[in-house]
């Protein structure tokens, strides 16, 4: 009787399918989530350590509750604010981005807020749940950086007219900012190869991206530590592990193919 291979053998195989995926392909994009930036100190929402597990969505996480009481809000913003300003991109944001200086990844379309991929080197990112990079004010429109913020200042006031401000990522209840959307249709519908990173793929209207992208024909490659509803009827296959230990070796992997 022959042994069922180990998931170290198949990720081996894999991780040489998904280079040879990505010389071949004509155009790839990564869609992530916040399974790639745990390796950088940021515990998913849904998580045993995670927001949701301190503060209910519904209470914290809904426009309508930021509108209706934003100093409470802010409470659950000041310890995300906390996380991200003090994270570093991981081996995984790294190998996305080496991946498109080797010209095989067109675009990074990502649920995360953090950044993080541009700090790693990424130029083509499709924020699609908005930036903690900046915030504005919803009574008078202005928006400031949030690098110009201390941990002492929150919740933030308005410069303009003191009212408190918001950061510039989707709450529950408001909707996907527009360009970003048209963005990240247009990169699903025109690509043949998405990778799928560190996402559960359960928040919609984000999760049908990668439905978008296999039902214009792409290849569909799932990283994640475990398998997601996309797996069975969706991805062509799964590397299953860290993704900041998976996409390292397939970038040398890839450079090798590559003659690099």
């Amino acid at each position: 009787m022959q042994r069922e291979k180990s998931n170290t053998s198949v990720n081996l195989e894999r991780i040489r399918n998904t280079a040879e995926d990505l010389l071949h392909a004509h155009k790839a994009i990564a869609f992530t989530g916040a399974g790639i930036s745990v390796e950088s100190g940021i515990p998913d929402f849904r998580s045993a350590m995670g927001l949701w597990s301190k503060y209910s969505p519904d209470e914290y996480a809904t426009i309508d509750a930021f509108r209706a009481n934003p100093r409470k809000v802010w409470k659950m913003l000041a310890e995300m604010v906390g996380l991200v300003m003090h994270a570093e991109p991981n081996l995984a944001h790294v190998g996305l981005a080496d991946l498109e200086r080797l010209g095989k990844l067109h675009a990074v379309i990502t649920q995360n807020v953090d950044g993080l991929h541009q700090a790693a080197g990424s130029r083509n990112v499709i924020e699609y749940h908005g930036s903690n990079a900046t915030l504005s004010c919803l009574s008078c429109g202005c928006r400031i950086g949030t690098e110009t913020l201390s941990m002492g200042d929150l919740p933030p006031t308005c410069p303009q007219c003191r009212s408190i401000m918001k950061p510039d990522v989707v709450f529950f209840g408001e909707p996907i900012p527009w360009e970003a959307h048209r963005r990240a249709v247009e990169a699903a519908t025109t690509c043949d190869l998405v990778l799928v990173i560190g996402t559960s793929s359960l928040v919609y209207p984000a999760a049908d991206i990668p439905i978008q992208a296999k039902e214009s024909g792409a290849k569909v490659i799932e990283i994640n530590p475990e398998s997601t509803p996309l797996t069975p009827q969706v991805s062509d296959y799964i590397l299953q592990g860290r993704s900041g230990e998976i996409l390292p070796r397939v970038v040398e992997t890839l450079k090798t193919l590559m003659g690099q």
